[in-house]
């Protein structure tokens, strides 16, 4: 896989994910909601949804309001758990949380289904 085309999938799994964190916590999503949340300038947000509405990861209603399709959900559900185990593997087995946080939003893109597996059974094990 080229780099740039794994750059946007990373980026892809980045704003699924937080559509995901911010349904689960405020139970509605706008575009605004994602820029606040991630940093980034709203134009950057809008081409974003646009991808992800084309991609057919997820649908905006009139009002603005932005809901994950199914796929959408099950590719975001994926990436949280990823970060989730692998964040709180590291902090189990001392690392920071801040560095926890950071590495394992790096890793959870690129890590082998195998591998994250392993990690997952070996940490749900010793919990």
């Amino acid at each position: 896989m080229n780099y740039i085309k794994h750059r946007a999938d990373e980026s892809l799994e980045d704003y699924l994910e937080t559509i995901l964190i911010l349904q689960k916590s405020n139970g509605h999503v706008r575009s605004i909601d994602i820029a606040n949340e991630m940093n980034f300038t709203k134009p950057s947000v809008s081409v974003a949804m646009k991808n992800l509405r084309e991609k057919g990861y997820i649908t905006m209603a009139n009002t603005g309001y932005i809901t994950l399709t199914d796929i959408g959900r099950q590719r975001a559900e994926n990436v949280l758990e990823r970060h989730t185990v692998l964040s709180d593997w590291l902090i189990s087995i001392g690392v920071s949380k801040e560095t926890a946080l950071t590495d394992a939003c790096r890793v959870e893109h690129d890590l082998s289904e195998e591998s994250f597996q392993a990690i997952k059974k070996n940490y749900e094990a010793f919990k």
